[in-house]
């Protein structure tokens, strides 16, 4: 079993306290190597307690500690705050966490989930010095493109949203963890191409450019982190293309990484999935623990 955690809130933006979760090893193996979980959302929901529990009990078993953490929901807050709180959060995971909890601020791994893995992503872009490894889930490495900037079939194949019950669902203030219930305002987002324009801040019909800093995609260089992206090919909210055109990005520039596809994989194919399974969903978690292991 893995210890038991403490939380800490690491930021205080305009009365939101955010927060994160510590998972430490026993104090004879510190410093320990760790793992930092982005949630995922769509940036919109979630909450830094929906980590992988499979993955996780992995983790603990070979000697990671692992810190979850959370930061401000769109579309309270833009994608520029969202950064800093990443940014912060990785802070206080090499200079406070370091302290108090034994983590070894030059082994440090990253994993995250959808939005989280978007998060992941971009952790290769922002973060300095670099993380040793990421490992995104169903990400994206494109904000701007046609899936997220425009109507999406699958979700407009569901009930339509009206703007005003959206709307309802949308704070005056900051806010670090979502409830479900603010689900409807994605799809109406998703339904009307209107994600980037919420959430980024930009309109990508008319700011392409502006969009450089927010795309993993533009942005890999041969000092990018060596970086596991798993997919399914089924995917119907984050297209399966969208690990491909990363991996393909990742591959012009050197930079070691690996594609795991899951065939016919769905959106959150791994939820369920444990390590001793013998199916895709499995494998491809062993093969996220194997990487981390050995690039932390």
């Amino acid at each position: 079993m893995i210890a038991a955690v403490e939380s800490v809130v690491y930021k205080r933006v305009d009365g939101c306290e955010i927060g994160l979760d510590v998972y430490p090893v026993a104090e004879g193996a510190r410093p320990a190597p760790v793992v930092v979980w982005v949630h995922g959302g769509a940036l919109i929901v979630g909450t830094r307690r929906s980590m992988q529990p499979a993955l996780r009990e992995g983790l603990a078993r070979a000697g990671f500690a692992q810190v979850s953490i959370d930061y401000r929901l769109a579309p309270e807050t833009r994608l520029p705050g969202i950064l800093e709180d990443v940014v912060d959060a990785f802070g206080w995971v090499r200079g406070e966490g370091a302290r108090r909890f034994g983590l070894d601020p030059a082994r440090v791994g990253v994993v995250g989930h959808s939005a989280g893995g978007y998060l992941t992503l971009m952790a290769g872009v922002h973060l300095r010095p670099r993380p040793r490894a990421l490992v995104a889930f169903y990400g994206y490495g494109d904000v701007a493109a046609a899936w997220y900037s425009r109507p999406d079939p699958f979700y407009c194949a569901q009930p339509a949203v009206p703007e005003a019950r959206a709307r309802s669902l949308v704070g005056d203030g900051p806010l670090s963890e979502g409830a479900p219930e603010r689900f409807p305002f994605y799809l109406f987002c998703r339904q009307h191409g209107l994600w980037p324009r919420e959430v980024v801040g930009l309109d990508p019909h008319s700011d392409g450019p502006a969009f450089d800093p927010y795309c993993p995609l533009r942005n890999v260089t041969p000092a990018f982190p060596p970086t596991l992206l798993l997919h399914g090919t089924a995917d119907t909210d984050v297209p399966y293309a969208q690990s491909e055109e990363m991996a393909a990005a990742l591959a012009r520039a050197g930079v070691p990484h690996e594609l795991v596809t899951i065939p016919d994989g769905p959106h959150g194919f791994d939820r369920d999935a444990g390590l001793s399974d013998d199916s895709p969903a499995g494998r491809a978690l062993g093969k996220a623990l194997d990487f981390l292991i050995g690039r932390v």
